[in-house]
């Protein structure tokens, strides 16, 4: 079974939780003991977030420092694997453009096929980070591109235009959305065109970008059903939990926190006191 079949049959409301790969060098076991506390949310599936790598200068033997590329947090695909095999829940890895090439996405594709991971959700991924090297790569700018890639993986097609073969169950995949419109787009008739053709090309479901109005979400649900959109939109949850997300949120996801919200967490004199404002928003 499809994520996009357990969204169709769901009745009432249910969770599915969004997860980090843990640092390089820890233990997967610190993803099966979060896990371990969420199961009695009997969450429909769990994403796990993908990383490219960063560069960062290190301190060889002889005290010279010296450029390396890093991934901070590897290991989506194993884990995505890891969770289906030992909670039988279904794992949606994302997969994203920036920072990595056609050809990595393509191995990655091949991997999660071989171990049953079959969901995805595509996306292009944060730009901000990215070095001269990654920005060179031969990789796809926009999400669009990797829908494209996917949709041709599913057909046997290689990214190079050679044949392959298909697998054996095709991936299905959801895509980003934003009700508040992507930073990039000069409007919201342009976010809905973008949202509209990531149907068309094969979207089976979309998740919404963190909100914390919901007005805004129900009525960007209604203009993309009034454009011809019907594909179930997920909404985005983070609750807050630290008192500095009263600006680094809209700093880094350009999303708007309403006045009451912001009043409250200016207000907090601890991240706990923050927490309980999140939870109770």
């Amino acid at each position: 079974m499809k994520v996009i079949d357990l969204i169709q049959e769901i009745s009432k409301a249910t969770f599915s939780f969004e997860l980090l790969p843990p640092l390089k060098g820890n233990s997967i076991r610190q993803v099966f003991a979060v896990i371990d506390r969420l199961k009695e949310f009997d969450p429909k599936y769990i994403n796990i977030t993908t990383h490219h790598s960063e560069s960062m200068y290190k301190e060889d033997a002889e005290g010279v420092y010296r450029k390396i590329s890093v991934r901070k947090r590897p290991g989506s695909v194993a884990i995505a694997a890891a969770i289906q095999n030992k909670y039988g829940i279904k794992a949606i890895p994302h997969i994203i453009s920036q920072g990595f090439s056609k050809e990595e996405t393509e191995y990655a594709l091949i991997d999660l096929s071989f171990l049953g991971v079959t969901d995805l959700l595509l996306l292009r991924g944060d730009t901000k980070n990215l070095d001269a090297l990654q920005r060179n790569l031969d990789s796809h700018p926009h999400a669009s591109g990797l829908q494209e890639q996917v949709n041709d993986f599913n057909r046997g097609v290689s990214f190079d235009g050679s044949s392959l073969t298909p697998p054996e169950i095709p991936f299905s995949y959801g895509m980003a959305c934003y009700p508040e419109k992507h930073e990039e787009s000069p409007n919201m008739e342009s976010e809905l065109f973008y949202t509209k053709m990531k149907v068309q090309n094969g979207a089976d479901y979309l998740v919404t970008q963190m909100f914390f109005d919901n007005r805004k979400y129900f009525e960007f649900v209604d203009r993309c059903r009034a454009e011809g959109i019907t594909v179930p939109i997920v909404p985005g949850i983070k609750p807050i939990h630290l008192k500095n997300q009263l600006t680094v949120l809209p700093r880094i996801f350009r999303t708007d926190l309403p006045e009451e919200l912001a009043k409250a967490l200016r207000t907090c004199q601890s991240d706990d006191e923050a927490k309980q404002v999140g939870v109770e928003w």
